[in-house]
């Protein structure tokens, strides 16, 4: 279980990891139109843009591959991308994300983050120390639809 910046010539495995994760975990929020619209098998490029620039993380699996992602988006101080394959949901790797992007921040002087959960993964960034701010609506232009999501923030001590 082996954590590290991504590559942009990982994009792709890194868009795959987001659609299977966003497919399996969000079937109970969202309606199946509206995730098969959100998780297009064609990854834009501005995807690969977002690994580049900012600090984003992969697990690696057995098989030395990236099971898990997430990254630090550092013009808003926030969470963005944390998803893990469904094979290997519930195996900590979603929390090494997290913590490595905490530590992160930490070091580039951040004070606090925030996030936008689906309602699905609220109770996961909580056991992370993450509080809700409000529930909110989320315009999502690749859903072509108005998600339904928890903001959440952590202030660092």
């Amino acid at each position: 279980m082996k954590i590290r910046l991504a590559m942009p010539v990982e994009a792709e495995e890194c868009w795959y990891i987001r659609n299977q994760a966003i497919r399996d975990g969000c079937k109970n929020s969202y309606d199946d139109a509206v995730i098969a619209v959100w998780t297009p098998e064609s990854m834009p490029e501005s995807y690969r843009d977002v690994i580049v620039a900012n600090p984003f993380f992969v697990v690696d699996g057995p098989d030395n591959r990236p099971v898990a992602t997430g990254f630090l988006d550092l013009s808003s101080g926030s969470i963005e991308a944390v998803f893990t394959l469904p094979q290997y949901t519930g195996k900590g790797f979603g929390s090494r994300i997290i913590e490595a992007i905490k530590s992160e921040a930490r070091e580039r002087g951040f004070e606090q983050l925030t996030l936008s959960s689906t309602p699905n993964a609220q109770s996961f960034y909580e056991k992370h120390g993450f509080i809700i701010v409000r529930e909110s609506m989320y315009p999502s232009a690749l859903a072509q639809a108005e998600l339904r999501c928890m903001e959440m923030s952590i202030t660092f001590c």
